[in-house]
Parts: C-alpha cells; structure tokens; sequence
C-alpha cells in the first residue's frame, strides 16, 4: 500500500535534515583535516585569556590628545578587528591617554598591524626618481611594494603652479635628497609631513629614492577598498593581489583633474608618475598609462592575499586620527575562568531537566517528542557554533552561553504552542491524523510570528552592542533560526508520523493525546454533547470541567439557547447564567 502524502512528506522532510546534519559534520571534518578547524569552539577572551595591548598615542612635544579622539580611534580599530574576523575583542580607553585592546588567544602580525597602523593614505605626484621605474597606472596598478620616509624641505622661491611643478624641488631639498639615506635611524622614525609639502622617500630595497609633491589626492575621500585579483583588459587573471579602491565624488573629481596632467607628461618621466604613500611608506609609484574619470584605480604589489585584506580593510575604515606606538604586549589570563564555563553549563543542563520533567508531566509520551527535538537542535547548534568558530572567528563567551540557555526555553515554547493546537483540534472532535495537520496549519503561523520577533531583537541587539553583549544576541540569533529549522523539519514531521501509530492514534492515557482526558465536546454541526460517561465519576467530572473550560462563546450561547428551548416547551422557569469568557 502506497504511503499517504503526509507521510512522504514527513520522510522527506526528515531525510533532507539529515543531509543537513551529516553536511555540517562533513563541512566541520573538512576543517579540522585541511583549514585549522577543531571539533570545539574557539573560547571568548573572559573564558579563555588571550594578548593584551596597549596603545600610546605619539604627539609632538606639548601636544595633547583629546578625548573625542581616542574615541574615534578606539571605533576603527573595533571595526578593524571585527573586519578581521576576531570577536569578543575588548577595546576601550585609559587614563585619558592611551588605549587598550584585549584580543582573545594570541595576536598575530596581521591582526597587530591592522590595529596600531594609522593607515592614512595620500596620493602625491612623483618630481625626482633616483631610478627609473616601467610600472604603469590604470584601471588597475602594477608596482612593488615600496617602504621610505618623508623629509620636509625649504619654501620655494617661486610659486608653483600645481603639484607636478618643479618649482617644488628647491636646492634645500635637493640637497637633502642626495643625502638621504633609507637605511638610517631618520627614515625609520619619520612617518609623516604636511600634507601642503613636498616629501622625500624610498623604495622598500633601497635603491629608488623619490621627491614627491604635495598631496593632491586625500585617503579621506575613498568609499569603499577590497582585495582582489588583479585581471587584464581580457579579464585573465594575473594571479597578483591588488588593492581596489574607489572615491566619493570629491575624489573622483581630483583623481580625474591629477590623472589628466599625469597623462599629459607622459613624455617627461618621472613627472607622470603617482605615488600612493601610506603612512609615509609608498606603496607604488607607478606611471599614469590613461585618464581615469570613474574613481576606481587600484593598487598593487608585493602582496599576499592576508595583507592585501589587511591594508583593504584599514583603508575602508579610514585612518586613525593621532598614530600610536605600542607600550606593551602581554599574554592575559581569562577573566571568569573554566569555573564560570562549568557553571554555565551545569546551568543550561538544569534547566534543559526542568523542561523534559515539565514536558513529560504535561504531555506524557508526547514529550519524548520535544525532547529528542532538543537533542537534534543541540547538535545543530554546537556543530554551527564551531563550523563558524574556525571560519568567521567567532568566540564563544559566558555571555554567549547564556543565550544558548535562554534558547532552551525559546525552543520549547514552539513545541507547546503546536502541541497544545493539537489538543485543541481533538477536543473539537476530530482525529488525530486530522488534528495533526489542522494544528500545524494554526500552529506555524503562531510560531513563525514569534521566532520573526526573536531575530528582530537579536539581529537589533547585534547592531547597536559591543563586546559580549553581542556575543549573546548572536548566539539567539542563531538558535532561533535553527529552532524554526527544527519545527518544520523534525517535530512536525515525527508527529505526523507518530499520529498513525496504534498507540498515539487510539488516545492511549499515556499518549497525552487521549481526547476523554482533553475533554472534547464538539460533535458537529453546531450540536454539543457532554463528555463521555467514564467508569471513574472523578475523571468525568474533571473531563466536564475541562469541556466547560474550553467552550468557545458561540458554543456557551448555544447551549443556553438550548437551555432556554427546552424551559418554554416544558412550560418551566429556566434561569441561565451567563458564562465569562476565559
């Protein structure tokens, strides 16, 4: 005999979430054999300790640092250390003066530079290369990586008439660019000059020195950065990383007006040449092959796919007002402890206990039901929360593990809303198969409202918090879309599967679902009967009570009007009561 539809969906439903399931574990073993994954997640700073930096501004002498400054600093390198794919960083103020960044385990090079790097760019012309130099601008830039220092020069005597005019390079700073060394303790100090002067630097090897004009371009003016492959016109790639960027209108503007009259010099070298200068390091000075009017140049170089990612980020997020050095750097122990992860833990199980012991109580062996979907949605859960630990970087804190305690309760409420449709589909008369479907149908709109308001407080919490706060809206955030998962795929289809089992479908007392013991009272086209006479008075009157309870006011109204039909024709004063709705 062919198997009915609900049936074949139910199987369907339960096949497909273990796809799901066994996908998760395979996606984890996959980690944890090729891409640094673990079969357990990485712990948050409070949980497991990690590196501790603090940050000491660098002024000039008689400088001070204001404290909407540090705040500003401390919103980029947050957002710096988030775009890294580190969560639960601690980053706050000290003193007035210095700023400290918390980072659970250990701090890498990359993660160190993201965070201290000042990261202002400048775009200069180049007056005077030391070499020559074949590398080109376009849509997309080809240079190396290049590393030099700035020094100041004189005034000049004559006014020049754009950044690319030799006016610029007076004696004064030709002289102290012959006498330039990069390999000096001057060149390795020096990271800055004003932006209305020009600047002496180097290539990262040494061997090209440069004079560049004055800023033309400023780094506050780009929109957006990110790493990609470099392509030719052809669109193949050339297997280098590169940096895109792309300007607001402003830059767009003075990119445009720069690259014209690069263009237009192309047969005086090096002044066609423009130098991308972070930090006072330039990082290509490449010559301008074409006029760019739409804003996206690019930088490339000596990168590596994590350093190209690196620098995109810090650029996107813009520079630090004030730079800063690194004071000092110190492995932290955790701040709560395994002691507060085991008492977490012994938490949520207590209160998973009290759930199964309140499911089994209320709905007898229909609660084994949302017990094993607890069991299911744990293991989702957990295998999530590590997948996303070795790819995203995510931690997993005691503020964290709070809400996946809380999720417990958020999980249970679903089952209790659809179980207790149910019941009230049998105590209106109907089957169980029936009841089982009709439940769902008035159930799932009720659920889907609910888990809708859970992720709208998760996804709003995760937005305007920091810290550990956030790591608990998004573990809620989590457990809720999983919860929802569970429901459609487990706990309705085992239902629909267990309803045409003898024992659910015959109302066994131990079922939960036995329709005497719910009280059921409808019949039919609007006829109401009394429960059925049971051989115990006190579960008849209880099932009574129960049928008095569950009346709906069009049932209550009937009923009296029956009341009432039945007194006039036998010629008696009926009094009736009318009934409050519960």
């Amino acid at each position: 005999m062919a198997k009915s539809t609900p049936v074949k969906k139910a199987w369907r439903s339960l096949s497909w979430l273990a796809v799901i399931i066994v996908g998760l574990f395979a996606i984890n073993a996959a980690g944890v054999m090729w891409g640094g994954g673990s079969w357990t997640p990485k712990l948050a700073l409070d949980l497991e300790g990690g590196t501790q930096i603090i940050l000491a501004p660098k002024t000039e002498s008689g400088q001070t640092v204001s404290q909407e400054q540090l705040d500003q600093a401390v919103t980029i390198i947050r957002q710096r250390v988030d775009a890294s794919g580190v969560s639960e960083a601690e980053i706050s103020t000290q003193g007035g003066q210095n700023i400290v960044v918390a980072i659970p385990g250990e701090l890498d090079d990359e993660t160190r530079n993201r965070i201290q790097s000042s990261s202002k760019l400048e775009l200069r012309p180049v007056l005077v290369a030391g070499t020559p130099t074949d590398q080109s601008v376009g849509g997309d830039t080809a240079t190396p990586e290049p590393s030099a220092e700035p020094t100041p020069a004189a005034t000049p005597s004559v006014t020049p008439s754009n950044g690319s005019d030799l006016a610029w390079v007076t004696p004064e700073l030709q002289a102290q660019f012959e006498t330039f060394d990069c390999a000096s303790t001057e060149a390795d100090t020096a990271n800055a000059a004003p932006a209305d002067q020009p600047l002496i630097t180097c290539d990262d090897t040494g061997t090209v020195k440069y004079i560049l004009g004055p800023v033309e371009v400023e780094g506050a003016n780009i929109s957006d950065a990110t790493a990609g492959m470099e392509t030719t016109q052809s669109g193949a790639s050339t297997g280098r990383w590169v940096i895109n960027l792309v300007f607001d209108g402003q830059g767009t503007k003075d990119f445009a007006e720069v690259s014209t009259r690069l263009f237009g010099l192309k047969s005086t070298p090096p002044l066609d040449q423009f130098a991308f200068v972070l930090d006072g390091q330039v990082l290509s000075a490449p010559q301008m092959n074409g006029i760019i009017t739409d804003g996206r140049p690019s930088i490339s170089g000596n990168f590596t796919e994590a350093s190209a990612k690196a620098l995109a980020d810090q650029l996107k997020f813009g520079a630090l007002p004030i730079s800063f050095t690194v004071q000092s750097s110190e492995t932290i122990s955790a701040t709560l402890g395994s002691s507060q992860l085991q008492s977490g833990i012994i938490a949520g199980i207590f209160g998973l206990i009290l759930v199964i012991i309140y499911t089994l109580f209320q709905y007898r062996l229909l609660g084994m039901v949302t017990i094993a979907s607890l069991v299911v949605a744990a293991i989702m859960t957990y295998i999530t929360i590590t997948i996303l630990s070795w790819t995203q970087g995510y931690r997993l804190s005691l503020a964290g593990v709070a809400g996946l305690i809380v999720a417990i309760g958020f999980t249970a409420d679903s089952f209790i809303v659809y179980f207790e449709r149910v019941r009230d589909e049998l105590r209106e008369g109907r089957i169980l198969t029936s009841a089982v479907e009709a439940g769902w149908k008035r159930a799932v709109r009720t659920i889907f409202a609910s888990k809708a308001t859970n992720l709208l407080a998760a996804v709003v919490l995760y937005l305007v918090a920091v810290g550990s706060v956030r790591g608990f809206a998004f573990t809620l955030g989590v457990t809720t879309i999983i919860d929802v998962i569970i429901v459609i795929m487990f706990t309705h289809p085992m239902l629909q599967l267990l309803s045409r089992t003898k024992f659910f479908s015959s109302g066994h007392p131990w079922s939960g679902l036995d329709p005497q013991a719910l009280g059921a009272v409808y019949r039919g086209r609007a006829e109401f009967r009394k429960p059925a006479a049971s051989l115990d008075p006190k579960k008849a009157a209880s099932s009574a009570r129960e049928a008095g309870k569950r009346q709906t006011i069009a049932e209550r109204k009937a009923a009296e009007l029956a009341a009432a039909s039945h007194g006039a024709s036998t010629g008696g004063d009926t009094k009736t009561t009318e009934g409050k709705e519960s």
